[in-house]
């Protein structure tokens, strides 16, 4: 089978997923071309992974002539393929106008089936939330299926008018767990928190994170005996204002930038922390379930059906309940183990990458009119 991948500017979650289903795809036998921005490319290696990557430029945002332009080339560049998947409702949207399935059927020509990935709620307002909203609608008329990460993203999809939706399996790679005490112990010598807690966020530095929750809730933290340690581990856009905030606050918060060892940290963690606005099914829930540690995260889009009873959900934007949560795991060890014991049991009920390449099998078939 012939695969197009179409997916737009990625710096995280999304890129890492397609590099995992790209794998996966060339493993059992398929040719993939894989269509986005070179930035890609060069973080996640699609290439590599089996795939022939073709250059795209799909950026976050809208703009109307370099679109154009995108459509363009997508339309010409699947020709053949026997199955196009976008990933994102930019690359999605793009991919349907290029694939020309959001026509009447009378004005359509033969094109491959698209089937879209939806990773992420569309959170921004004004011109842009506009401008998205347009590309669901064409997401929903133009995709023969749409496979979306939370129950929010499914019910959006039906809607608009989308006859197939269903849910999207987006495992988190599979990361070693560090058993190493002598290495974690380490690790909270080198971050100054050997006789106070660690509280571990790994997260982008952007909008959809939370952080200015996070750093409300932090000086609530911060008139504890003795003061836990915030490290928050990742880069992004907001990093030059946290760190004025968090500086002239005297905020018990360090910004770690980019960290290659993210298991150590979760397993030296007293704590972990998920603040986010939104979210699909965020990889570093997946990561702290596995690390077995107790995790206090936002209630939002798809964490609730992956945490099951093995976290503590809050509301987004409230500091308040997140203080208190952290503070109760904090201050009462039983609790924390049994919150720890709790995301082992559900790490074991995660999907698997090969659980995805099954549904993705199942979805192309279906797509084809081919048996799988």
């Amino acid at each position: 089978m012939k695969v197009a991948i179409v997916l737009a500017t990625s710096a995280g979650g999304v890129g890492g997923h397609v590099r995992s289903v790209v794998e996966g795809l060339t493993a059992r036998g398929a040719r993939v071309v894989v269509l986005g921005p070179s930035s890609t490319e060069e973080l996640f290696g699609f290439t590599a992974a089996g795939a022939r990557f073709v250059a795209v430029q799909i950026a976050d945002r809208p703009h109307p002539a370099a679109d154009a332009r995108a459509v363009a080339r997508i339309r010409r560049l699947t020709r053949g393929a026997d199955v196009v998947h976008a990933h994102g409702l930019r690359a999605g949207g793009l991919t349907a106008l290029a694939l020309t399935r959001a026509v009447p059927a009378a004005l359509r020509t033969t094109t491959p089936p698209l089937i879209v990935t939806l990773h992420n709620a569309v959170i921004a307002g004004g011109v842009i939330g506009a401008a998205y909203a347009t590309l669901e609608r064409i997401v929903a008329r133009g995709a023969a299926e749409i496979l979306a990460v939370s129950p929010d993203l499914e019910e959006r999809m039906r809607s608009l008018g989308a006859e197939a939706v269903g849910r999207a399996l987006v495992p988190a790679p599979p990361r070693r767990r560090s058993e190493d005490t002598a290495a974690q112990a380490k690790l909270r010598a080198e971050l100054g928190a050997v006789e106070r807690p660690l509280i571990a966020v790994v997260a982008r530095l952007a909008e959809q994170k939370g952080l200015p929750t996070l750093l409300d809730a932090s000086a609530g933290w911060a008139r504890r005996t003795p003061a836990p340690l915030v490290a928050v581990a990742g880069d992004g856009p907001l990093e030059a204002p946290l760190r004025a905030r968090i500086e002239a606050e005297t905020l018990p918060v360090r910004l770690l930038g980019r960290r290659s060892d993210v298991p150590e940290l979760l397993a030296a963690a007293d704590v972990a922390v998920v603040s986010s606005v939104w979210e699909g099914q965020p990889l570093i829930v997946q990561e702290v379930l596995r690390a077995g540690r107790p995790l206090v995260a936002t209630r939002v889009g798809g964490i609730p059906g992956m945490v099951g009873d093995a976290a503590v959900l809050v509301p987004s934007g409230d500091e308040a309940a997140l203080e208190a949560a952290v503070t109760r795991i904090l201050d009462n060890p039983e609790f924390a183990e049994r919150l720890a014991s709790s995301a082992s049991r559900q790490a074991l009920r995660l999907p698997t990458e090969e659980d995805a390449l099954d549904q993705l099998t199942q979805v192309y078939a279906r797509a084809t009119g081919t048996t799988s």
